[in-house]
């Protein structure tokens, strides 16, 4: 009976999982596929040997290694940064926690052409920090990248540091060890897993980095995510484009195997704990930490204040001149006023949630299961990892093979605004389900077994076991995929029509044109979008969901 209920259980995961792989094989393999093809077999015949000539241009040579050594020294320091910041925030407790911890993960959440833009305020010459000279410096590009990604080491690492069982610590302290030696030889080594899971991550965001780099790059500095966009839309060179997406999707293969096996690394050593430690209140050995904690709080602060400061400021003076001119085009070649955008914003952030969402759970739920047989456990990892693949692939290939690939019968949408919301879905369709997919595995499959013992039917007994834990991740989830479609860059830059542009579409539009009121109004539109992203998810980190923005 019970072997007759799990085939009939696996038979419905698996038609299940027709649409979300449909949806990826539609709107994912085939543009990317698309765009690989027509770079590598133009005009019916493979051109391999001239593509892999491509590789030994100078110019592609030197993006290759820019992407690399930027994206490993980026990496370190935020790890560097992040380490002692997960350690205060999860380990101790004093007043005014959670709004720190908030604070450190909002730069995650803020569209990444507003790190730009506030970047580009701090570091110009009028700035704060004007007197560095290192305003559109390759040193701009990586504080950039540190500030956006301290909070993916924040989460991640201190997740796990809540969850490490004490007694180990406890024993070494016992038998004499100092701090230090406690933590080089018990804590560190059980946080390696979490670690190297964050870094990699980390990596894999800097090295595929796009608003921020071409916000303060330009031209001059170009990672591999902005050498295809420029190569895509400045010099038609579909080739060039196509090796450079396809040397980026292996790299991304590796880091993604790397993160599922760290991650499962991680996931296995928390389930083992039955005891976790409490936090406890700072004393003296805690001030080092603290110290360097306080410094990633103001790093952080620096260019969001000083955006705000400069949005509010009109010849030295304040006023919210920039504010009251988002309701009109400022005099700019901008087609539609600012406040039009933003309900663009919001409409294409609604469907785009909505679709991700549907297809998250469904995701989520079954890549959750655990398989009963060897080959089943790794087809349900399979699964998982092509639906992290959206993560790491240029958007900007993504947004490009939309063009080529969905432009004839029976899909002709290059006109049609959909693509849009479907390009931000995809996007945000793996962060959904790794918000989910934990808190679904930490689930005891018996206390299904035994509803369903009990006469509950699918349905039932999913609402009666697992929503109950899971409806908070859903919500985070939720709020999760609304502020990255809101967000989202790098392919509604491609596929946003110019009469239907999106805020983050606007913004780069703004700040291309720095005359007259234009870059007034880009810091109060960068404003404005921030607020709405950071609120969104100050709601979520409320609900104290700890897989959200940890891989």
């Amino acid at each position: 009976m019970r072997s007759h209920r799990r085939t009939t259980t696996g038979w419905a995961l698996a038609l299940l999982a027709v649409v979300p792989l449909a949806f990826l094989a539609i709107f994912f393999a085939w543009p990317v596929g698309g765009m690989v093809g027509r770079g590598l077999h133009p005009d019916g015949q493979w051109a391999i040997s001239d593509a892999l000539g491509v590789l030994g241009r100078s110019r592609i040579q030197r993006v290759l290694w820019f992407t690399v050594w930027m994206a490993a020294l980026a990496t370190l320091i935020t790890v560097v940064l992040g380490l002692p910041a997960a350690y205060v925030l999860h380990r101790l407790s004093f007043p005014g926690q959670r709004l720190l911890r908030a604070l450190v993960v909002m730069p995650f959440v803020l569209p990444t052409v507003v790190v730009g833009v506030a970047f580009r305020t701090l570091l110009a010459p009028s700035g704060p920090l004007g007197f560095l000279g290192i305003d559109g410096s390759r040193f701009a590009i990586l504080l950039a990248l540190v500030f956006f990604n301290l909070a993916v080491v924040v989460r991640t690492v201190g997740g796990m540091w809540e969850s490490l069982d004490p007694r180990a610590e406890e024993s070494a302290a016992a038998l004499g060890a100092s701090p230090w030696q406690v933590f080089r030889t018990v804590t560190l080594p059980a946080l390696t897993p979490a670690i190297v899971s964050a870094g990699s991550v980390v990596f894999l965001f800097c090295s595929t980095a796009f608003g921020v780099v071409l916000t303060l790059g330009g031209l001059r500095y170009s990672t591999i995510e902005t050498e295809i966009y420029l190569l895509t839309t400045d010099f038609l060179d579909l080739r060039a484009a196509a090796v450079l997406s396809l040397l980026q999707l292996v790299a991304v293969l590796v880091l993604l195997v790397l993160a599922d096996i760290t991650r499962t690394r991680r996931e296995r050593v928390v389930s083992r704990s039955s005891r976790t430690t409490a936090a406890r209140r700072p004393s003296r050995s805690d001030t080092l930490p603290a110290v360097l904690t306080a410094l990633v709080v103001g790093f952080v602060l620096a260019p969001v204040v000083t955006l705000v400061v400069r949005s509010l400021q009109v010849d030295g003076h304040w006023s919210l001149a920039n504010y009251r001119r988002l309701n009109g085009t400022g005099g700019t070649e901008v087609l539609v006023p600012v406040t039009e955008a933003i309900r663009n914003s919001w409409r294409t952030a609604i469907d785009a949630t909505l679709l991700a969402m549907l297809l998250g759970v469904i995701v989520a739920v079954i890549v959750s299961r655990r398989g009963s047989t060897k080959r089943a456990r790794r087809g349900l990892a399979l699964l998982d990892g092509a639906f992290m693949l959206p993560l790491g692939i240029s958007a900007v290939t993504v947004g490009f093979g939309f063009l080529i690939t969905l432009d004839r019968p029976p899909l002709d949408l290059r006109s049609s605004p959909i693509l849009v919301p479907i390009a931000q879905a995809m996007v945000a369709l793996p962060l959904v389900v790794r918000t989910l997919a934990p808190v679904l595995r930490s689930i005891d499959p018996r206390q299904r077994e035994a509803a369903s013992t009990l006469g509950a039917g699918p349905v039932r007994a999913w609402i009666s076991v697992d929503l109950p834990v899971v409806w908070r991740p859903l919500l985070a989830a939720t709020g999760f995929a609304m502020a990255v479609s809101l967000g989202e860059f790098g392919a509604t830059s491609f596929l946003a029509r110019p009469e239907r542009p999106t805020l983050p579409v606007v913004i780069y539009q703004l700040i291309g044109r720095p005359t007259g009121d234009s870059f007034g109004m880009a810091l109060a539109a960068s404003v404005v979008l921030a607020l709405v992203t950071v609120t969104i998810m100050g709601l979520v980190e409320r609900l104290r969901v700890g897989s959200w923005g940890a891989f």
